[in-house]
């Protein structure tokens, strides 16, 4: 059957919000003088890569994941902001706050988007599509930033549909978008027919070439191929999940947040990292990040680990068990250091991510007589002190420094 419906599954109404350009706008918040300007946030070195761009960046060519030195060589009057990321977690947590208050189903993907299933109260594509435009208003006028809402019946459609709504930069200046764009029920097969096999979720790099090597380089070319000949390339699992999404067919539901069983932060790199020192460095800030947040909400924690994707899309685990809850950044790093080594094997990294588990009250709060545990626990009270006051940035770990300078960011849009 073609289309995204099983006729005995009752419609859903899936929305796909995703931020505008989410770091440079919250930086504008409290940069109005840099409003209209190209700016972007990263690429404070030459040698250091965009994270995030202002679409009137985006004018020049300037992307996520570009050099430094080739933004700025694409646009001189490039305004570059450094990158606050405690910043962008509190606003992205206030922007929940907002989904909070019409649905249940949230589904975070990242810092700046999220599916929201909204079939309850709002039963039609219409009504969703109202919905959705009230959620866009309210976070604009609320919280100051721009979004992009994709209204669909699945998750799949959603999230192109998203795409589509945003701003569109170019040489003659910038568009502003729908902000909103609804695939009606019955359309998914022809919306998803028009993209680049690479919209598909689950063709890399890798399986890209594979598929072009049979001549397949558009959707269409995936749904009028033979599924044997679909297989041979990218094995069974691949091939259906291609087949599926290319008739615009998504059955997975919005999986909303419960109650935090770990805590974690991981990033998808603009471009995948190779160089030790810059994993390290990487890795570092994210136990920091983990860390501060786990002393702030559950004191500490027994497990910690380590999740790495690498360029060929396997993803490692590895963790490591304490005796006793820890909290401490200092603590951690060298057991999760020895960890990245055997997760990377040598690999370049594109995803990198630190969690903890099993929470408790740290040992050092425990153990009132020793001196490098109450000597620990001043330390990183006072580097909590000096954040909350400051901001993210004001302190970091020394281990982390080599990769700030590099600036290897998330990738984002």
């Amino acid at each position: 059957m073609r289309g995204s419906r099983d006729s005995e599954r009752p419609m859903r109404s899936i929305l796909h919000i995703d931020m505008n350009a989410f770091f440079v706008s919250v930086e504008l918040l409290d940069r109005p003088d840099l409003v209209g300007l190209p700016v972007v946030v990263g690429a404070s070195s030459n040698r250091g890569v965009v994270a995030a761009a202002s679409y009137e960046a985006r004018r020049f060519g300037v992307r996520s994941a570009m050099s430094g030195a080739e933004a700025k060589r694409r646009c001189p009057e490039l305004v570059a902001l450094p990158p606050d990321h405690r910043k962008y977690s509190a606003m992205s947590a206030r922007v929940r706050d907002v989904f909070a208050q019409h649905t249940d189903l949230v589904e975070p993907l990242a810092l700046d988007e999220a599916f929201l299933d909204i079939s309850l109260p709002a039963p039609t594509l219409d009504r969703a599509a109202e919905l959705a435009r009230h959620i866009r208003q309210q976070i604009f006028d609320d919280l100051g930033l721009g979004s992009s809402v994709g209204v669909a019946t699945n998750k799949f459609i959603a999230k192109l549909a998203s795409v589509d709504a945003k701003p569109v930069a170019s040489p003659n200046g910038v568009q502003p978008g729908p902000g909103v764009v609804v695939v009606a029920a019955g359309d998914e097969f022809d919306y998803v027919q028009r993209l680049e096999v690479g919209r598909l979720w689950g063709v890399g790099p890798k399986s890209r070439e594979k598929l072009s090597k049979v001549g397949i380089r558009t959707v269409r070319d995936v749904t009028s191929m033979p599924r044997e000949v679909l297989r041979a390339q990218v094995g069974e699992a691949l091939t259906h999940q291609l087949i599926e999404l290319a008739n615009g067919r998504d059955n997975r539901p919005v999986v909303p947040d419960r109650e935090a069983k770990s805590i974690g932060h991981e990033e998808t790199f603009g471009i995948d990292l190779s160089d030790v020192d810059a994993l390290h460095g990487e890795l570092i800030r994210m136990i920091d990040i983990v860390a501060g947040r786990v002393r702030s909400g559950v004191g500490g924690a027994r497990t910690w680990s380590i999740k790495v994707r690498r360029n060929d899309f396997t993803t490692v685990t590895r963790s490591r068990t304490w005796d006793q809850p820890v909290a401490s950044a200092s603590e951690v790093a060298p057991a999760l250091d020895a960890l990245l080594a055997n997760a990377v094997a040598g690999h370049p990294v594109r995803l990198l991510g630190v969690s903890a588990s099993g929470f408790g009250v740290p040992s050092e709060q425990l153990d009132l007589f020793s001196d490098v545990g109450a000597e620990r626990g001043r330390r990183d009270k006072a580097v909590d002190e000096v954040r909350e006051r400051f901001g993210g940035d004001a302190i970091r770990l020394a281990g982390s420094m080599k990769s700030t300078d590099r600036d290897f960011p998330p990738s984002r849009r």
